[in-house]
């Protein structure tokens, strides 16, 4: 593997449908000869959100990271480490799976909601596996992105970097989500 693609973010295009990568902004945190693994920014499971409200007594919103492992629960963080369990996303970023930490650093007050977006499940490739879906242009890699990765982020997130990309990326921007359709 000469290249990683850790840090980069990705944009489905529209060839991709039906599926939860479907208009798709994912975050790549890890990328090396063994694989890929990022987290999808943008797609809000209402019905947990809901359901976590109901557990904690605060709004959290619950994000689909990808379709491995919906059962394990990844928080990303910004600012202030709160566990020693994390991995660096960057210098304002990480992420962790240490809920009762997370958990803990809301429940006393060191940690804002507003600084933390949680997420169910990742996105996986296997060796050279992102690599064959990038090369078959199922993904646009976008190399500078500054994006607040705790934001609550929705479709809208794919449609204004697409348009931000420009060119040929503001007709998939307007295309209708099932481009048969067009």
């Amino acid at each position: 593997m000469n290249y990683s693609y850790k840090g980069k973010i990705l944009i489905s295009t529209p060839d991709i449908s039906g599926d939860i990568f479907s208009r798709s902004v994912v975050l790549i945190i890890e990328h090396n000869e063994n694989g890929a693994f990022g987290l999808i920014l943008n797609k809000k499971n209402k019905n947990m959100s809901s359901r976590l409200l109901n557990i904690f007594g605060f709004p959290v919103d619950l994000y689909e990271g990808g379709p491995v492992e919906n059962d394990k629960a990844y928080f990303i963080l910004k600012g202030q480490k709160i566990t020693a369990q994390f991995s660096k996303i960057n210098d304002d970023f990480y992420i962790t799976e240490d809920i009762d930490s997370v958990v803990s650093s809301i429940v006393d007050g060191s940690t804002n909601i507003e600084d933390i977006k949680v997420f169910s499940g990742y996105s996986g490739w296997s060796p050279l596996q992102l690599e064959g879906e990038i090369q078959r242009k199922m993904w646009t890699i976008v190399d500078v992105y500054n994006l607040d990765y705790t934001l609550p982020n929705d479709q809208n997130l794919w449609k204004n970097i697409m348009q931000n990309l420009g060119g040929e990326f503001l007709l998939w921007a307007n295309a209708p989500e099932d481009v048969s359709l067009n």
